[in-house]
């Protein structure tokens, strides 16, 4: 049985992930998961949150394909178990990982092709406004790049260093 703090956690959690474009039952999963104290064998979960097994089971492989949940074995228990990331610097970065991956790497490479194709056009307008798109999915890309590949400087030390730098820039004379 789930408390009422942790039942409301895991349904926000769920509501969130369906506005980021994300299933409702993977965020469900994900949320407990992150909650639990211990690893959680699938058919906790589905009792846990009253899911078929079957989904259960696909969210759980869609999780794993994001990194954010790992196949943890018990001791004299012959089931998988399953157990959250629980660093939040870290599941944002593999969120943010994913998300690249999935989402700004392919447009990346098609802005590319567009633009290659635009200068072979007739069209300035079309090629100017694809190379400003290009631009700008370039420059977030290497914002990333800059953000992950510092050593020892995790997600939490930048947001650290731009809120000083907000302060900096907007403090009064």
């Amino acid at each position: 049985m789930l408390s009422d703090v942790t039942r409301d956690f895991i349904l926000h959690w769920g509501e969130m992930g369906t506005r980021w474009g994300v299933n409702r039952s993977v965020a469900q999963i994900h949320a407990l998961l992150f909650l639990a104290e211990a690893p959680l064998p699938a058919d906790a979960i589905v009792e846990s949150l009253g899911l078929a097994r079957s989904n259960v089971s696909n969210s759980l492989k869609e999780l794993q394909s994001w990194q954010l949940v790992q196949v943890r074995h018990v001791m004299g228990d012959r089931r998988e178990h399953f157990v959250a990331v629980t660093d939040i610097a870290e599941v944002f970065r593999l969120i943010v990982e994913g998300r690249k991956q999935r989402e700004i790497d392919p447009t990346l490479q098609a802005l590319r092709r567009f633009a290659s194709a635009a200068e072979a056009g007739h069209e300035p307008h079309v090629q100017t406004r694809i190379a400003e798109v290009l631009a700008f999915v370039g420059m977030l890309d290497q914002w990333y790049a800059t953000m992950t590949g510092a050593r020892g400087t995790g997600p939490i030390d930048y947001l650290r260093m731009a809120q000083e730098i907000h302060r900096l820039l907007h403090r009064r004379p």
